[in-house]
Parts: structure tokens; C-alpha cells; sequence
């Protein structure tokens, strides 16, 4: 009986199939009704309820499947389609979730459906600003129209809206946990930064001093022992560093010619590492040069840039946001999060760059750290 049963089923479901391929949505509509406990059935019949403009049957055949088969593209992209321009909201999250699984994996969609992916991301791109746009009307109508004093709501909207795109702290070698997700850190945490920017002028001189000489090699370097860098840049000159403070020690022959960045760097909450830190240098970026995305080693540290040479067209990117360096202002944030960094300018861009405690770690937490690395340095010497 089980296999006359399922014989017929399997008829039904071609006969319902048949009747969509001719146009007769109405004979489909009753085949597959007949037969909606089989799955298979499901997304054909709504096809055939959408034909005969019954919304209602169609979005009860979707629900079904998709209780079933959550990520099934075809079904979340018809539930997108259904609900139009009459629910934006509940429209773009079968649209995402349609894209989210296609991009999951792309092989099993088939190409018929690539024209309607094209259209699920241009339907968004489209909602996208009227979202924003309804947001910020509900603020402002509740007297908040600054933004500028906000910039972590300012950011969440961001994200909320697809504008951007949340990136966390991945670093390839040391993760401490519990720490606050930020790019990007508000100048008004660290008090001592003003005085270092109060040496740019300084600072560029004496960096203009050593420019004149042959101090500066490639950022990233292939160390005999280790396996090389997988940069782009390595051994590469258009990448380049002069270290004032590099293995925990000043560098001799560049910190006593550089008085005046010694002395603002003193004034920095710098890790004391034996071996490892502090570590500041000058980074330089030659015309045309592009540091890939990439993450850094640690996100118990955050590092600073002060740029005194900053030509227009020369930014970097932590997470979602981007910032162009301007001569004087500091930029100071976690490269445990993807960034990377481009000079479309005309001239070399040059920053001092160094790095500092992270501030949300006691002092406790700070003395346990810097007996952890030493330890992890020792360690690594030793094997």
C-alpha cells in the first residue's frame, strides 16, 4: 500500500507540475493541495497561488516549506517578493536571508535565480535609506537630531541599516577577552595625547632629519628561522619603518637624534616588555601603495598614529570605518580589527606610530599581561 501510495503521490506532483508549465495555475493549485503533506509540493503550490493572485495561500505554502527548510533560497526570495512595499522591514529580512544563504552556498543555487539575488540586493540598497531615514525621523521627533554627540548610535543605525558591517577583534596570535568592540577611540579618553600632538611640528623635523639618511627598511621583513610574512608587502620598500623603541629598548642612532618624539612618546601609557616593548617607529607609505586587510597579534593594545606627513587621498579603514590622516590629529585604535591602509596621494605619507595599554585593563591585569608575554617570549626564544 506504502508504495502505491507513494506512486501516486509522485503522479499528482507531476500532473500539478505539468498544469504550472501550461499556465493552468488553477489545476496545479488543486494537484498540489491535494498532495501539500509532501514538501516537495509546497513551493509549486505557492507559485500557483501567487498565479491566481492568492497571497494569502501562497505566503501559508512558503511558511510551511520554510519551516521545514529554512534556508530554501527560491522560498525566501518569493516571501520577500510577496510582502512588496507593504512591510519593508519583514521584506528586506527574507531578502537578507536570501542572500545570506546563497552566499553560504553558492553552487547549489541555481542560475534562474540570480536575476531575482540582483533584485533582492537592489530592493535593499533601495530600503536601506528610507529605514534610515524613518529612524532618525523618530528621533529628531523626540528632540535627538545631533548625531555628532552619538557616534556610537550613530553607528548601531549603520549597522542596523546594512551601511555597514559589524567587525570584531580576530588578532593572529593573543585574544584577552571581555574587551569593548571599537574602532575607532574617542580622543577625550586619553588626556596625554594632547600634549603629543602639541610636539608635531617638532617631531617633524626631526623626522625630516632622518629621512635624509638611509634609516628606514620594509615594514615587513622575512626573519631567517621563521616562516615569511603572508603580505603582500613584504621586503618591500613602499611599506617602510625607521623604530625609535623596537624589542623594549631605544634604537641607537635614531632615539638620541629624535629628543623631542622620545619625549612625547614618555608621556604615553607604552607596555614596558622586556624584549618586546615599547615599540614606536616612524611608518611610511609611498604613493600608490595598499596595506591589505589584515588583523594584528594582539587586542591588549591599541596603536596610535600621529601623522606628520599626510597627503589628501591617504586613509585607513579600521572595521567600517575610515578616517583620512590629517597632519597634527592622532588616530587611535584597535588593529586587532580588519584594516588596512592606502596612499592614493602624490607623496610619501609618514606617521609616528606606537602602541599603548589598552585603558579598560586594571593595573593588576596590565602586570599579570606583561609577565604573560615575557613568558611567551621566553618561550619562543627557548624552543
Amino acid at each position: 500500500m506504502a508504495d502505491f501510495e507513494a506512486i501516486d503521490t509522485a503522479q499528482v506532483l507531476e500532473e500539478g507540475l505539468a498544469a504550472l508549465r501550461c499556465g493552468d495555475a488553477r489545476l496545479a493549485q488543486a494537484r498540489f493541495i491535494g498532495i501539500a503533506d509532501d514538501p516537495r509540493a509546497l513551493f509549486p503550490l505557492a507559485q500557483a497561488c501567487r498565479s491566481l493572485g492568492d497571497t494569502a495561500g501562497a505566503q501559508v505554502a512558503l511558511g510551511r516549506l520554510l519551516a521545514r527548510q529554512p534556508g530554501h533560497v527560491a522560498a525566501l526570495l518569493m516571501s520577500g517578493d510577496l510582502l512588496g512595499d507593504g512591510d519593508v522591514r519583514a521584506a528586506s529580512a527574507f531578502y537578507q536571508a536570501a542572500l545570506a544563504n546563497a552566499n553560504a552556498n553558492p553552487a547549489a543555487v541555481p542560475a534562474t535565480l540570480h536575476p531575482d539575488l540582483h533584485r533582492a540586493r537592489a530592493y535593499l540598497e533601495n530600503a536601506g535609506p528610507l529605514y534610515e531615514a524613518h529612524l532618525h525621523a523618530r528621533l529628531e521627533s523626540a528632540g535627538i537630531a545631533d548625531m555628532a554627540g552619538l557616534p556610537r548610535v550613530a553607528h548601531a543605525i549603520d549597522l542596523l541599516t546594512g551601511k555597514a558591517e559589524i567587525f570584531l577583534q580576530r588578532p593572529s596570535s593573543f585574544y584577552f577577552p571581555g574587551l569593548p568592540q571599537m574602532e575607532f577611540f574617542p580622543r577625550t579618553m586619553f588626556p596625554w595625547l594632547e600634549a603629543v600632538e602639541a610636539a608635531s611640528a617638532a617631531m617633524l623635523g626631526e623626522l625630516q632629519a632622518v629621512l635624509a639618511g638611509d634609516a628606514f627598511a620594509p615594514y615587513v621583513e622575512t626573519h631567517a628561522g621563521r616562516p615569511p610574512a603572508p603580505n603582500p608587502l613584504r621586503d618591500d620598500p613602499r611599506w617602510s619603518a625607521c623604530y625609535l623603541w623596537k624589542a623594549g629598548a631605544p634604537v641607537p642612532g635614531i632615539a638620541d637624534r629624535c629628543p623631542a618624539t622620545m619625549t612625547a612618546l614618555a608621556s604615553a601609557p607604552m607596555p614596558i616588555i622586556p624584549e618586546r616593548s615599547p615599540m614606536a617607529l616612524f611608518s611610511k607609505l609611498t604613493p600608490g601603495t595598499h596595506i591589505q586587510p589584515h588583523h594584528g597579534l594582539l587586542n591588549t593594545r591599541l596603536i596610535v598614529h600621529v601623522p606628520l606627513i599626510a597627503p589628501p587621498g591617504a586613509a585607513l579603514r579600521v572595521g567600517s570605518q575610515t578616517r583620512e590622516w590629517r597632519v597634527g590629529e592622532a588616530l587611535v585604535f584597535d588593529d586587532s580589527i580588519e584594516h588596512e591602509a592606502w596612499n592614493r596621494g602624490t607623496s610619501d605619507r609618514t606617521v609616528l606610530l606606537f602602541e599603548i595599554w589598552r585603558p579598560e585593563l586594571s593595573a593588576d591585569e596590565r602586570a599579570a599581561l606583561t609577565v604573560l608575554f615575557g613568558a611567551v617570549g621566553a618561550f619562543v626564544d627557548e624552543g
